[in-house]
């Protein structure tokens, strides 16, 4: 899944470590609970080599599940359950499993859309399996780092210009080939990561649902929505240094602003801060 990622090249990779790439195959399941446990591991694992990790992405749920410590609920995937409820979620419409999900988990059913319908189940399947309501079961147990959160940001008519190129960039490279290679290899259209931006409006197009202008204008389109919720998430982390790659002097001012962050002696936590006691929030690993 090089193309429809944009995973780092291998000159990049092999100029600087990068960590939890290639550990899955495109056909394996995998969760929240587990990529909070990975990176922890990764995060330890450089600091006890006396560097500094960097955490880079975009996709804020997964950022503030690390950087705040987020406890997860212990409810393994029950796959029985989930085809059940998104079947019913086809045949119904996702708004009677939001209904059902008000009754038992008011406060989830209010900050979950009735359109996210895989985040709704997972609400409900917390709830079959536990007897409490997700949101009872939730918490937060902050890591002791230090954190400098750096991040970058366009008007959205730039943003958007950029994120079209890149999807012609994408198409150029061969992502339509990817996801064929992809299907053939056995991965089914409906697994996860074939249901991710940019791959479901291809394996639309391999299925002849629409043609391939179609599916890029759908991408497009698509990413330009998702990149709109990831602003509205990415503002609500607290303290973020923000730079607009357009303005000139900006790196520098953002390595400055590195460089004093990892110089400050005034903090008795240095950068690469053994965590002694601290525990990872509990969590099962099959989440």
């Amino acid at each position: 899944m090089d193309i429809g990622t944009d995973k780092p090249t291998p000159a990049e990779r092999a100029a600087v470590p990068h960590h939890l790439i290639d550990i899955l195959d495109p056909g394996d399941d995998y969760s929240l609970a587990l990529y909070q446990r990975d990176a922890y591991q990764a995060i330890a694992a450089v600091h006890a080599r006396g560097r500094v990790p960097i955490l880079a992405g975009g996709t804020p749920l997964y950022i503030r599940a690390v950087l705040e410590g987020w406890r997860i609920p212990p409810a393994p995937p029950d796959p029985e359950f989930r085809a059940r409820l998104e079947l019913r979620a086809r045949m119904e419409g996702p708004q009677s499993l939001h209904r059902e999900l008000a009754l038992v988990d008011p406060a989830a059913a209010a900050r979950i859309p009735p359109e996210n319908v895989r985040r709704v189940i997972r609400a409900l399947e917390i709830y079959a399996q536990t007897g409490r309501p997700m949101t009872a079961l939730e918490g937060r147990t902050p890591p002791p780092w230090r954190v400098l959160t750096l991040g970058l940001t366009l008007p959205r008519d730039e943003l958007y210009r950029r994120i079209d190129e890149r999807v012609e960039r994408q198409i150029e490279r061969g992502l339509v080939e990817e996801v064929q290679r992809l299907l053939e290899a056995g991965v089914p259209p409906d697994a996860p990561a074939l249901t991710a931006l940019g791959y479901r409006q291809i394996v639309a197009y391999l299925r002849g649902e629409c043609s391939l202008a179609e599916a890029i204008e759908r991408i497009k389109y698509e990413t330009h929505r998702y990149a709109r919720h990831q602003m509205t998430w990415l503002r609500r982390l607290s303290a973020v240094q923000w730079f607009d790659p357009r303005a000139p002097g900006w790196y520098e001012r953002m390595l400055a602003l590195a460089q004093e962050f990892l110089l400050d002696e005034t903090d008795p936590r240095p950068p690469d801060v053994d965590c002694g006691k601290w525990q990872e929030p509990a969590r099962e690993e099959g989440q």
